[in-house]
């Protein structure tokens, strides 16, 4: 059955809803805005999670619900409920005819229509029983502990979800989509003597769970997760301090998506709450830099076939060797700036109305050796990993604590350290860029993004970088 079949199927035949005259509703509800739309959602999401030797949780959770949106001028009237009815859409309809009232705008023309799609319409969660899930996590569990004595716990998690959404617009426009999301996860905590380090490892994107179920995958991810931790077992103090740091590729892109990220999303700049507001077309970062936006990438975890305004998502051209040409933008954002939309319109579900949100935001790769940019450093630290992270979205202010990072002491990669933290700002970043490698890596699938309390899934990813002078928190001395 095609994506197209079974959104007429859960969402028509099956809720009974009628097609003609949901049409008449909608475009009542929605005469004199500006725009507006409505979004039906449903969806089924199951996870599972292993620790210290047994199955500690399971569940298995179906949603659906409809979002009636109206846009005037800024103003936006949003009614949700769980109920797919016609009665309930109705009742919504009432609600939301008030923010256009007096108003007497023209509706926004739609989204263009597009034929694309970059992942399957198949349900993940049906390919594979329960007990091969299960037997799967008891199997990484048992892999971890027999690799090395010093393993003393392991954890693992399988996720999966398939959602299903149709966007009806009041001149009766409609797209759907069908997008299946993955993911496994795996942390390690190995001990030797008092001390215990952790490592942990993750992948997913919008594919079938068949991937991670092939030994040679998952094993992989347990032997990376134990590397990490046993690395981290040998660590020392990491130094305090400004010092230059290389960032690696892959993953750390996460300190550019938060830091810099959110700034560049059109309300931050509409607003002007961004730093980076009214400095279109100026040089905001060193040359060199390019950061796009991506949301075409096939079955990544960022990537969308159309966004839930249901506007195509694009390849975004956000900071352009080092210049500022764009922003990612949801449509009200987009009309009220006088500017496009980008296909970043986004919502956690339909209990949430759109926002400009990220996709898959990563820096090009330049062309230096990542040995060279090593080797052209006397004394810093070099951060593989990062967990957790604090910033202030409006200003770019960051602290992340680094989960791998090691000591660069006369162009070698030296001890591994603890304890490190990386303070800054990300606009001030930017412009400390000294050399970007030749080795782009996008990470394994594992990002979400947080914003006004909703999370959607995201990809990062970036080459190796050196920056000249970052705050480097630490226990020892630099």
């Amino acid at each position: 059955m095609s994506g197209i079949d079974t959104a007429q199927q859960l969402f028509f035949t099956r809720a009974g809803l009628d097609r003609a005259r949901l049409d008449r509703l909608v475009g009542d509800a929605l005469h004199g805005a500006d725009d507006g739309e409505l979004y039906l959602e449903y969806a089924q999401s199951e996870s599972l999670s292993f620790d210290d030797g047994r199955l500690k949780s399971a569940s298995y959770d179906t949603s659906q619900g409809f979002g009636l949106r109206a846009v005037s001028g800024e103003q936006t009237g949003y009614a949700h409920a769980s109920e797919l009815s016609e009665e309930a859409i109705r009742r919504a309809a009432s609600t939301v005819r008030a923010v256009r009232a007096g108003h007497g705008g023209e509706m926004t023309a739609p989204p263009l229509a597009t034929n694309r799609h970059l992942y399957g319409d198949d349900n993940p969660l049906a390919e594979i029983s329960f007990d091969r899930k299960v037997k799967l996590l008891q199997d990484i569990d048992a892999y971890a502990r027999g690799k090395d004595s010093r393993v003393r716990q392991v954890s693992a998690s399988l996720a999966g979800s398939w959602q299903a959404v149709a966007i009806l617009r009041a001149d009766g426009t409609l797209v759907e989509d069908i997008r299946p999301l993955v993911r496994l996860n795996i942390a390690v905590v190995a001990g030797q003597g008092d001390r215990q380090e952790s490592g942990s490892r993750g992948a997913g994107g919008r594919v079938s769970f068949a991937k991670y179920f092939d030994p040679s995958h998952w094993q992989g991810e347990v032997d990376e997760a134990l590397r990490m931790a046993l690395t981290n077992l040998e660590s020392v103090p990491a130094p305090a301090g400004e010092m230059p740091v290389v960032l690696g590729p892959g993953w750390p892109g996460i300190l550019l998506h938060e830091a810099i990220g959110h700034g560049l999303e059109g309300d931050f700049n509409r607003k002007k709450t961004s730093v980076f507001a009214g400095l279109m077309g100026q040089r905001v970062a060193a040359p060199g830099v390019t950061i796009v936006d991506d949301g075409t990438l096939d079955r990544r975890r960022g990537s969308l076939s159309v966004d839930d305004e249901g506007t195509p998502t694009e390849n975004t051209v956000l900071i352009e060797d080092g210049i500022l040409k764009g922003f990612m933008q949801d449509r009200l954002n987009a009309r009220l700036m006088g500017m496009k939309p980008t296909g970043n319109g986004r919502r956690e579900s339909f209990a949430h109305s759109p926002m400009p949100r990220m996709t898959n935001t990563y820096m090009l790769a330049g062309d230096r050796d990542p040995g060279e940019i090593l080797g052209g450093v006397k004394k810093g630290i070099y951060a593989v990993n990062f967990g957790g992270g604090q910033v202030d979205i409006t200003s770019g202010k960051f602290v992340f604590s680094c989960t791998e990072a090691y000591l660069i002491e006369n162009g070698k990669v030296g001890a591994p350290i603890k304890g490190a933290t990386l303070i800054g700002a990300g606009a001030d970043v930017l412009t400390k860029v000294r050399a970007v490698g030749n080795d782009l890596k996008l990470d394994d699938g594992i990002g979400t993004c947080g914003k006004n309390g909703q999370g959607v899934p995201v990809g990062v990813g970036q080459p190796t970088l050196l920056i000249e002078g970052l705050t480097v928190g630490g226990t020892a001395a630099a």
